[in-house]
């Protein structure tokens, strides 16, 4: 599913315009990435939880040469599935991916 069809599918539901859900989704986006950004934990119960994980700069090899590189320390984004998500995935067996 992309931000567009998550955008109708709710603009549907809502009985709103697309460009007035366009604008809700965003704003949730962007929230969001504003409490990551401000080293924020972001929890949405049953749904689940994003922060930011900080990876130590380690050794890692060029794939084309083979050269051995320095990849420097970062910060990236993580998500974990809430129980009751991870429940309601698992239960739809019969509808596999």
């Amino acid at each position: 599913m992309t931000k567009a069809d998550l955008v109708e599918k709710l603009a549907e539901k809502i009985n709103l315009t697309k460009k007035q859900t366009e604008v809700i989704v965003n704003t949730v986006f962007q929230s969001i990435t504003d409490a990551l950004n401000q080293g924020n934990k972001v929890e949405l119960r049953g749904f689940g939880s994003f922060r930011v994980r900080h990876r130590n700069s380690r050794e890692g090899r060029n794939p084309k040469s083979g050269q051995k590189v320095t990849v420097p320390a970062k910060k990236v984004p993580f998500f974990k599935a809430g129980k009751e998500l991870r429940e309601m995935i698992d239960t739809n067996k019969d509808n596999p991916a």
